[in-house]
Order: C-alpha cells, then sequence, then structure tokens
C-alpha cells in the first residue's frame, strides 16, 4: 500500500510540471481507438488537430521553462514523443488526417471549445480572449495583391457604362420573430445535423419535374431529365444552390442553362485552371446566343462585353479591383471545395466578390451556384465556406432566413427532433447532390467528355514555338516543291495544292519515323503531353476526392512518373501499369486497385494497360495523351466499361487548345466514325483514310501555309 502511495505522489508530482499531458494522453488514446475501427468522424478527427495544436504548443513551453530540470526536461518530452508516435500512426491509417496538421488549416470553433475546455481541465489560468470563443469565421477582408491589372477592354466597358443600374426593388423580407432560438450558437448544431440528422435520406432537395418538351437546348443537343429538373428549379425562382453532383453529370451545362432562364447576366465563374477553356466551350455550346470570354494572365485577350467571364482561381487576386465594377448578376464557383479555408486569400477573394455581387444584383437576389463533388473534405465543418458563399450563413450566424425558418419549427438543439428538422430546412435551401447510379437511366453507358485546357507555362511557350518551328518547315518544302515544278503558289488549284501538301507531309512523316533528333510530329505531341501532365494529374485527383477510383491513361513514361509524383503530392495512394513489368507485378497492382479502398488511382501506360486488363473498379478514366488511333483509344476505355460494371463510365479527354492536340482529337473521333460506319452500318461521314499523324501534318501545313501566303 505505502509503495502505490508513493507511486501515485510521483505521478502527480510528474504531473504537476505539465498538467496538460496526461489529459492529451487521455485524448489521444481515445482517437487512435476509433481510428482502429475505421475512419475517423468529424468530431474525432476536430481531437485530432486539437491534440496535435496543444502538444506543439506544451513541447515549446518544456523546451523554454527555465525552471525545469534536465531531467524533468527530458522526461516530459519523451511523454510528448509517446503522444507524437500515436498521432502519427492515427494518421498513417487515415492520411487524410494529415491535412489537419498543415500551418494554415482552419481552426473550427468546435476545435477552438475543445482546447479550451481540455486548459481548462488542467487546471490552466486562461486570458479572457482565451475564455471567449471567437466565433470566426467572417473570412478577413481580401487584400488586394499588388500586381493588380485593369485590361484594356474593362476600361472600355466601364466607360461605355460608368454606373451600376440603380437598385429600386430590393425590399427587406418578412422577419420571424427569434425567440427560442435567440442565446443559442446554431452553426455547431446546424453541422451537426448533417452528421447525426440523416435518417437515411439523401442530401438533396426537391426539385420539380422536368418539363414535358426541352425548349432550351440548342439544336443537336438534348437534356438529361436531371439536368432538366435543376434548371426547372432556377426558371421557377431559386436563386442558390450547392450542385453536388457526381462528375460526369454536366454540373456545367446545368449551370450554363440556369443562368440563361434566371437572366444571371453578366455571370462571373471562378474555376479551376484545368477546366476554364471547357467553361468557355460549354457557355458557347449550350447557349449559342452569349458570349464567354477567359481570364489569362493580366486578361490582355479579355472581351469585357461578354456575357460570361470566366477565371481561373490563381489569376483572380490581380483581378480583383475590377471585377467587383462590372455588375455581375450571377457567380458560380465550380470545384468550391477549394474555397474551405476561410482564412486563404483564394477563399476571402471570392467570399468578397459574392457579397458585392449579392449587394449590388436589383433585388438583392443574384444566381448563386456552388459546384462540388465533394463538398466536404474533411470535416462537416467544411460546409461553412460555401454556405457563407450562398449567403445562407453570415460569418458564425444563421442568416435571418436561415433562422426564422429555424425559429418556425418550434425546436432548439436541445431537442433531439431540431437535428433532422434542421438538415432538412439547409437542404431546402439548395442543395441538390445526385450520383451516376440515381440517374443510369438518363447516361450513355460509355461516353467521352473532352476538357480542353491552356498551356500557359513555359513549357505551353515552347510547344506553340515547336509548331511553328515544324510549320515553317513544312512551307518551305512546299515552296521548294512548287518551285521544282516550275510554277507558283498562288497559280495552283485546289486539286493540285492538296496533292503538294500530301506529298509534302508524308515525305515529313517518313523522316521522321527515323530521325533521331530534331522537332518532328512525334517529339511535338510528347511535348503536348508533359506540359498537359500537370493539369491531368490535377483533374484526376478532383475526380479521385469526388467520386472515388479513377484509371488514368498516357503514352509516355515520363508523364506517367509526373502524374505519379503530382498525385503523390495530393497524398493520394496509385498503381503504376506499365510495360517492364512482371506477370505478378502487373497482377499485385490491378488486385490492389480493385480491392484496396485506400489505392485511388491507377496510372497507366496506354500501349502496355490498354489491353487484357480490368479495372471495372472505376467509373472514370483520364486520357492524359490522346492515342494515334481509335482503336487504342476504345481500348483504354474498355478497361473500365467493362462486364460486370454496373455505372455508366465516363472518359475525359484532356486536350490542349490552340495546339494539334486539338486536331489529333477530332481526327480519332472521325476514324471511329469510320470503323462505325463500315462495322456497324452507322450513318456518319466516313473521314479521311490517311493516318492521324499524316492528316496531323497535313492541317499543320494548311494552317502554316494560310499564316503566311
Amino acid at each position: 500500500m505505502a509503495q502505490q502511495t508513493r507511486q501515485r505522489q510521483r505521478t502527480r508530482s510528474r504531473d504537476d510540471d505539465a498538467p496538460i499531458i496526461p489529459i492529451l494522453a487521455r485524448k489521444v488514446r481515445e482517437v487512435e481507438t476509433k481510428a482502429q475501427k475505421g475512419r475517423l468522424g468529424p468530431t474525432n478527427r476536430t481531437k485530432f488537430q486539437v491534440i496535435a495544436l496543444l502538444m506543439r504548443e506544451e513541447r515549446a513551453r518544456v523546451k523554454a521553462d527555465p525552471d525545469l530540470t534536465d531531467a524533468a526536461r527530458a522526461e516530459l518530452l519523451k511523454r510528448l514523443d509517446g503522444i507524437a508516435q500515436i498521432l502519427a500512426k492515427t494518421a498513417a491509417r487515415d492520411t487524410s488526417l494529415i491535412s489537419l496538421l498543415e500551418p494554415d488549416a482552419s481552426i473550427s470553433t468546435v476545435a477552438q471549445r475543445f482546447r479550451r475546455d481540455w486548459l481548462l481541465e488542467s487546471g490552466a489560468e486562461l486570458s479572457p480572449d482565451e475564455l471567449i470563443i471567437t466565433r470566426e469565421i467572417a473570412a478577413p477582408a481580401p487584400e488586394l495583391a499588388e500586381n493588380q491589372v485593369i485590361p484594356a477592354s474593362v476600361r472600355a466597358r466601364q466607360l461605355a457604362n460608368p454606373f451600376l443600374p440603380p437598385d429600386f426593388s430590393r425590399a427587406a423580407s418578412p422577419m420571424v420573430p427569434v425567440r427560442r432560438l435567440a442565446n443559442w450558437e446554431l452553426l455547431g448544431p446546424l453541422f451537426k445535423s448533417f452528421e447525426i440528422g440523416s435518417g437515411g435520406q439523401a442530401a438533396s432537395m426537391d426539385l420539380p419535374e422536368a418539363p414535358a418538351v426541352d425548349r432550351l437546348s440548342p439544336r443537336g443537343l438534348e437534356l438529361m431529365k436531371h439536368q432538366a429538373r435543376f434548371i426547372e428549379a432556377a426558371r421557377l425562382g431559386h436563386r442558390s444552390f450547392l450542385l453536388a453532383d457526381e462528375p460526369g453529370l454536366g454540373k456545367t451545362a446545368q449551370s450554363v442553362l440556369a443562368a440563361s432562364v434566371a437572366d444571371a447576366y453578366p455571370l462571373l465563374a471562378v474555376v479551376p485552371n484545368v477546366v476554364k477553356m471547357n467553361w468557355a466551350r460549354e457557355v458557347e455550346r449550350w447557349t449559342p446566343h452569349r458570349r464567354a470570354t477567359v481570364i489569362h494572365g493580366d486578361g490582355d485577350t479579355l472581351d469585357a462585353f461578354a456575357d460570361v467571364v470566366v477565371v481561373n482561381y490563381d489569376v483572380l487576386d490581380r483581378h480583383m479591383a475590377w471585377l467587383s465594377t462590372l455588375g455581375f448578376r450571377g457567380m458560380v464557383v465550380d470545384e468550391a471545395h477549394f474555397i474551405k479555408n476561410l482564412q486563404s486569400q483564394r477563399s476571402r477573394n471570392v467570399l468578397a466578390l459574392a457579397d458585392r455581387i449579392r449587394r449590388t444584383t436589383p433585388g438583392g437576389d443574384p444566381l448563386l451556384l456552388a459546384l462540388t463533388g465533394t463538398p466536404l473534405i474533411n470535416d462537416v465543418d467544411d460546409f461553412r465556406a460555401i454556405w457563407q458563399f450562398l449567403g445562407w450563413i453570415e460569418g458564425d450566424k444563421p442568416s435571418p432566413a436561415l433562422l426564422g425558418r429555424l425559429e418556425e419549427t418550434g425546436l432548439t438543439p436541445a431537442d433531439l427532433g431540431f437535428y433532422p428538422e434542421a438538415r432538412r430546412i439547409v437542404i431546402d435551401l439548395g442543395i441538390v447532390r445526385r450520383r451516376k447510379v440515381d440517374v443510369a437511366a438518363d447516361l450513355p453507358a460509355k461516353r467521352i467528355a473532352d476538357l480542353p485546357v491552356e498551356l500557359d507555362d513555359e513549357l505551353g511557350r515552347s510547344v506553340r514555338a515547336a509548331e511553328r518551328e515544324l510549320g515553317n518547315r513544312l512551307v518551305g518544302r512546299f515552296r521548294a516543291l512548287v518551285e521544282s515544278r516550275n510554277l507558283r503558289i498562288g497559280s495552283l488549284d485546289d486539286d493540285l495544292r492538296d496533292q503538294f501538301i500530301r506529298t509534302v507531309a508524308h515525305a515529313e512523316l517518313e523522316e521522321s519515323k527515323s530521325a533521331k533528333s530534331g522537332e518532328n510530329v512525334f517529339t511535338m505531341v510528347r511535348k503536348i503531353g508533359q506540359a498537359k501532365a500537370g493539369l491531368a494529374a490535377d483533374y484526376a485527383a478532383q475526380l479521385a476526392r469526388s467520386v472515388g477510383k479513377v484509371v488514368f491513361f498516357a503514352k509516355h513514361i515520363d508523364v506517367m512518373d509526373q502524374a505519379e509524383a503530382a498525385l503523390a503530392a495530393r497524398e493520394l495512394r496509385t498503381v503504376s501499369l506499365r510495360g517492364d513489368q512482371t506477370a505478378l507485378q502487373r497482377q499485385a497492382a490491378i488486385d490492389a486497385f480493385n480491392k484496396d479502398p485506400e489505392v485511388a488511382v491507377a496510372v497507366c501506360s496506354l500501349t502496355a494497360a490498354g489491353v487484357g486488363v480490368n479495372l471495372q473498379a472505376a467509373s472514370n478514366v483520364v486520357l492524359a495523351e490522346l492515342s494515334w488511333t481509335a482503336a487504342e483509344q476504345t481500348q483504354a476505355i474498355d478497361r473500365v466499361h467493362r462486364i460486370g460494371q454496373d455505372e455508366p463510365v465516363t472518359a475525359w479527354r484532356i486536350i490542349a487548345a490552340h495546339t494539334i492536340d486539338a486536331r489529333i482529337a477530332e481526327l480519332i473521333d472521325s476514324k471511329q466514325g469510320l470503323a462505325l460506319r463500315a462495322l456497324d452500318g452507322s450513318d456518319v461521314e466516313p473521314g479521311s483514310a490517311d493516318s492521324v499523324q499524316l492528316d496531323s501534318l497535313q492541317h499543320l501545313l494548311r494552317s502554316a501555309l494560310d499564316d503566311t501566303l
């Protein structure tokens, strides 16, 4: 007994030096136990983050405390190391926890409360600032970047219309008196309602039925039923949506047509770099009577009079000074989980623009769309930035409209029935979520979606320079051939001109096949693949976060290497299928992809993994590089589109806009049409019988001749 008493005294004495340590040790064991049973829920993820924060603070305090002996300091640091080891093992089980340890990771009010309560439990004396939970999170106002630019077309637009039209229509909404909920902190319970209040129900609002007749689609296009229902909701007056459909269900087309029926022009679209060209294309495809413009760099090519302005997150900061002056009546934020950290400059810029649009839109009711297949990355608290963008919350409080709806329930967070009711109310504000399996009847079993991307870095410039060099060389050969026949270029009829073009292209192609150096069509296409690799990996990562497993195809090993490095940097596990693997290595990679839930992406060689491989655990394919044949492309997609696949398959082709890559994509499609005509009897144009390489060179020569003659 005396020995036990002495042991307790030694423990108390040791804990007196750092009373927070036993609390952290107990909490970290709780989190570890939960992690061993599966992925951590939001509450334990928050505990994990707070344990790490307090551990860092305590380590710094122990190292700097002059009253500790060296032995006591060593003992305390050893105990903190033990806590750190448990955190590391837990993060190894669930690698998404690592993002919570980053210096810029946002600290939610729940995390602040945990920190305060644990410190008080340890007997720490806290300052008034620490005792009061600072309900962040109104994001700080954005600081304008030093490199602000105002493109010339914006100045022209401002001179043409120097004043925004006055707003005479905005009227205050009737307010519901707040009694029961006046003194309640409500954001935490609202987030919690999505953890415990689902009752097995999907988080998707009721949408009106689709119109019997599609009067919106341009000729040759057709809306799917799920798309038409969303657009009908916008037509009937709903103005804020979190559109969380899975990739492949046409969120961009739905947004474009929602803007059309809501007359939300001019419209601002803030999007990732990899999809900004596709956004412009979709605007012109679905609403051909509207003009879209894309901001590149400093905006030198911007058309400020366009109906839709598309800007990527990376250049948004330098255009903040003028974007809020154009009188936008709608705003779309694509891949809206990019703004989840309210303290980041990116989020502050987006929220500041949305607030400006709400204040200047006549009626105060702009169209606001947040698009993301993954609104939640780490925690339910990730909803916060999106809800703030949509105007559903204001800083740390529900908006007046949301608060009124909650008050009408007659419930408070002390009532268990509050949570399903609160969840339903928030969903009805505009959450729309459909999965591929939910609308499978609307979708083709297999489809190819093109994503044009702009190559605007140094490698992109080198690609364009290589194209010019090759084009000029072909023009020189063409001139020499014409002159050798004692002819003049201007005197050639169309048939003879086409004959000479084909002869020059054929000679170039034969030389390229045996060339050891220099620019040719093969080296140029490889450069394009290298330039697209990062963008294609970005998109594959977005898909993996949104819908799970993705198959990534490339032709060249260096492109595969770049993609694997980029995906690893985003903490996504990959397997690789390459030509130098043994049969056992290949099968192990296939099995890991199909059976291991932690493996997110299979990075595959078009030639080595294009046949005899079953990867149907995925329903999304990214084609980072284009094949030279339609058959090779089809074989790659069919690694996923196989018997046993129970979801529609989407193949995303990454295409470098304004380069020969775009022409190659067209040629591949025309060759596919030739096969359909010959084998399936389809009524399609037969196209050229030449190879894609030969047709590409002829196209390049024609373009160069048009530029020089």
